[in-house]
């Protein structure tokens, strides 16, 4: 049998790459090798290399992602696995790039990756399919704005976050109006547009949803207890929350959840992993972003709820290679 070649594609542009590199370790180790031959490829912003058994470099060919080897044999990619969290993976740029040079990878197109990485305008869009989000003001780095009437409008306490940035970087919960200030520049730090938004209180959900054999699923709905104050990137990263599968809520409740979850990954003409986040306040699922490149080291949530449905990580990742090599 002639085996295909799938480059695990991790590191990215932003803090996120230490997580990317995790979460490409473990797909690396997870597809199946009777089927593949299996490659390490690492994007930095100072260099893009191939990464051998031996943990030696060799430069990746950016005018068609090819690597010559020390040996003379080139290695042409059948399949590209994204698996970078953050740019240039999951904001469409890479996606872009490889659909100019016919290079075939999982997860969605561009549209769907650029989209949903700006969090205002995937919750524009997805109202139009009567999928709730919380109360918002958008600021543009320079713009002028009133404080007094952002608390007014919003309430306190109240969100502040980049528009653009992933795992929760950037991130503030202002619970008194000298706060704002603060939060806007290390909000603005992260990225030049920034959401602020009403507080919602109520319990946080996160939920993985992938289509699998034709079939879009939810792998499950993930209650998110952090430690502190909201699920910032400690929460996330470092073990500072309480993660429970499946969550503690009411079979309506729970329908309700997976409803709009399957509805917003359809909407948006997603392909593979995704990760959604919701507040569930009296029983409606409000939306707060989706990741098209969700965490994926063991301890990562999507892994945790493949096994809690019932799919191993094998057959989750393979499945994501085979839908990339029939894509036209």
């Amino acid at each position: 049998m002639n085996k295909k070649s799938v480059a695990v594609v991790m590191g990215g542009y932003s803090d996120e790459y230490k997580v990317s590199l995790k979460s490409g370790q473990l797909i690396y180790d997870s597809l199946d090798r009777d089927l593949y031959n299996v490659y390490k490829v690492v994007i930095l912003k100072e260099e893009w290399y191939f990464l051998d058994d031996r943990g030696q470099k060799a430069a990746i060919n950016k005018a068609d992602f090819t690597v010559s080897l020390s040996s003379g044999f080139e290695v042409k990619f059948d399949v590209c696995f994204n698996i970078i969290h953050g740019k240039p993976g999951e904001n469409g740029e890479l996606q872009a790039y490889w659909n100019t040079i016919g290079q075939k990878y999982t997860g969605c197109d561009f549209y769907q990756s650029a989209l949903t990485f700006n969090k205002k305008d995937t919750l524009a869009v997805l109202s139009k399919y009567g999928i709730p989000s919380a109360k918002s003001i958008y600021l543009r780095l320079g713009e002028d704005f009133d404080e007094n009437q952002i608390v007014e409008e919003l309430g306190l306490p109240l969100f502040v976050k980049p528009n653009q940035s992933g795992s929760s970087l950037g991130i503030t919960k202002v619970k008194e109006q000298s706060e704002l200030k603060n939060a806007l520049e290390f909000a603005f730090a992260e990225d030049e547009e920034i959401l602020i938004e009403s507080f919602l209180d109520g319990m946080e959900v996160s939920v993985g949803v992938v289509d699998f054999n034709g079939e879009t699923i939810v792998l499950g709905i993930t209650e998110i207890v952090p430690d502190k104050e909201f699920f910032d990137y400690e929460a996330k990263y470092e073990g500072a929350s309480e993660e429970i599968t499946p969550a503690r809520i009411d079979d309506e409740t729970r329908k309700r959840v997976e409803d709009i979850s399957k509805r917003a990954y359809e909407a948006l003409g997603m392909s593979g992993f995704s990760r959604s986040e919701f507040i569930i306040m009296n029983g409606i699922p409000y939306m707060l972003e989706m990741n098209t490149n969700p965490g994926f080291s063991p301890a990562s949530i999507l892994p945790q709820q493949a096994a809690y449905y019932g799919i191993s990580i094998k057959d989750l990742c393979g499945n994501e290679v085979e839908k990339a090599l029939t894509k036209k």
